[in-house]
């Protein structure tokens, strides 16, 4: 059974990005990412982790995760799965839509027309589609389909320590590539240093170290669409070395950084 992971680009939609993977028994780690990312179940079924709705999705089903949702889709059991994930660049989607951030109703859904929209844009960023007036249509079908299944993003109830946090995370935000250590963010919080890693967790589902590394591989992954060479990613986003950057990419993504580079430049 062969296993294929490939990323997709099309020259006339810069705001999208396609993955598409076959046969896969890969796990992934809780993961976020900086766009919107939808998917759809093209075979086999995945335990879906998400903080709203974890469940099983099974073919046909279509996932939808904002920016930030720290999640993961992993086979059921040892087993292949294959899908696609669509991702939206957050800045376009917002503009297109008039808001400043989208909430999804429900992270899983099991709709023949919400499958039916995906299929058709993936079809054609994957067929490198030339023909404007499909381009169009399938954008115009997206677009629509969010607006009934999101809705204006709500600000959340203050949670304990959440202004501490928040600064944290901000200053990871800001320099993923050189941000201060665990102790030093704990100390801007008044906190010890394992107060802090318990309330960062519950707060973002994920320790310190892994929410920094998540940061720089998004980071890495944005330069080496954009032309970056490996050594240039892995320096700029603060990996020990070019090796640092190719494992941690590998275990995140399950490709090498060098196979993304050649299939994300845009055709």
């Amino acid at each position: 059974m062969n296993t294929s992971h490939q990323f997709h680009r099309h020259a006339q939609l810069a705001w999208a990005e396609l993955r598409v993977s076959r046969n896969s028994a890969h796990c992934y780690r809780l993961h976020m990412h900086a766009e919107y990312s939808l998917g759809i179940v093209d075979a086999g079924q995945a335990r879906f982790q998400h903080p709203q709705r974890p469940g099983l999705v099974v073919p046909g089903d279509v996932v939808l995760i904002e920016p930030g949702v720290w999640h993961a889709c992993n086979p059921e059991q040892v087993s292949h799965w294959s899908y696609r994930m669509l991702y939206l660049d957050a800045d376009w989607l917002h503009a297109r839509l008039g808001l400043q951030a989208l909430d999804f109703v429900q992270p899983a859904l099991r709709c023949p027309r919400a499958a039916g929209v995906l299929e058709q844009l993936c079809t054609l960023i994957q067929t490198h589609s030339k023909d404007q007036a499909q381009l169009t249509r399938a954008s115009d079908d997206l677009l629509t389909l969010l607006r009934q299944h999101g809705r204006a993003a709500t600000a959340a109830n203050p949670a304990m320590n959440a202004e501490a946090i928040n600064l944290a995370l901000n200053s990871l935000h800001q320099s993923p590539e050189d941000p201060p250590s665990v102790l030093h963010l704990a100390q801007a919080c008044g906190m010890s240093a394992s107060r802090f890693i318990r309330h960062f967790k519950a707060a973002t589902g994920v320790t310190p170290g892994a929410y920094r590394l998540n940061l720089r591989l998004n980071g890495a992954r944005r330069l080496l669409a954009q032309g970056s060479t490996l050594s240039a990613a892995a320096h700029s986003m603060g990996f020990a070395d070019q090796a640092h950057l190719q494992r941690s990419f590998k275990a995140h993504h399950a490709l090498t950084p060098g196979s993304y580079a050649r299939a994300a430049l845009p055709r």
